[in-house]
């Protein structure tokens, strides 16, 4: 079971920036794709992006593609996602999430951070 934790979520205007930061357990990245989720209540949780600790192979969903960026930090096992021009959309609860795959099915998740974004 990989441990993970997210911490960076908070409250920002429409426009504004983020970094969200997820604290996996040892050799994590070694073995699985780090990924990230977000969820809003009444919507499916989407897979809005994830990483691999090798090459690495690196995805982005349609609906933050040229805003987001992930980023890892293997020794660390940190990964990070740069959330630039928030939108109202991206008001959610961000979870990250260990990955066979990236894109793939997630198997251990974190208890998620939030995310407000301001109009």
């Amino acid at each position: 079971q990989v441990q993970l934790k997210e911490s960076g979520g908070g409250l920002v205007q429409s426009g504004e920036s983020l970094r969200l930061s997820c604290a996996a357990s040892r050799f994590a990245l070694d073995y699985y794709a780090i990924g990230w989720f977000r969820q809003t209540p009444g919507k499916d949780r989407e897979g809005i992006s994830c990483i691999t600790g090798t090459r690495p192979d690196i995805f982005y969903s349609d609906s933050v593609k040229g805003r987001f960026t992930i980023s890892g930090d293997n020794r660390k096992n940190m990964v990070y996602l740069q959330m630039n021009n928030l939108k109202r959309e991206g008001t959610a609860v961000y979870n990250c999430a260990a990955q066979a795959a990236c894109p793939g099915a997630a198997a251990d998740w974190g208890k998620g951070t939030r995310v407000t974004v301001s109009t």
